[in-house]
């Protein structure tokens, strides 16, 4: 799959298990309460995802529980209010802009900021579309860093 502001076709990614199904051995309860722990403690669903994965034996939470992982987050109102890959996107312009803020002359990460920041309107435009995040949500620089 090729990359939208490259010209290289990138090969990182992450790699599903093969078998879909439920290991056996692991309660349906017992996966959510872990979730809902883990999310208590702040942890986001992909580090969520990720402990599950190598310290639980839990490669998915799909075929265990019969639902994903934010539906539940959702039936226990723990869910973040902002995406957590949208948040992601934000801070990493965040970062951009106070090391613009130190070296005005970098033109290399002034491109970055711009391509970083057309990445954040169309995903935040997606997230209005399906009601994830407010209509009236506007990513605006100042604010973000304040935040």
């Amino acid at each position: 799959m090729g990359r939208i502001h490259s010209h290289r076709h990138g090969k990182a990614h992450s790699v599903r298990p093969v078998e879909p199904k439920a290991p056996s051995g692991i309660k349906p309860a017992e996966v959510e309460e872990l979730i809902v722990k883990y999310a208590k403690d702040g942890m986001t669903t992909s580090q969520i995802g990720v402990k599950l994965r190598d310290q639980h034996s839990i490669p998915l939470t799909r075929p265990v529980l019969g639902k994903t992982m934010t539906e539940v987050l959702r039936e226990h109102d723990l869910t973040s209010e902002i995406p957590e890959d949208l948040s992601n996107i934000v801070n990493t312009a965040v970062g951009l802009q106070k090391h613009l803020k130190a070296h005005n002359g970098d033109r290399r990460n002034v491109r970055s900021l711009e391509l970083i920041e057309a990445k954040v309107h169309r995903l935040s435009t997606y997230y209005k579309r399906i009601g994830r995040i407010p209509k009236k949500w506007k990513y605006k620089s100042v604010i973000a860093q304040l935040e």
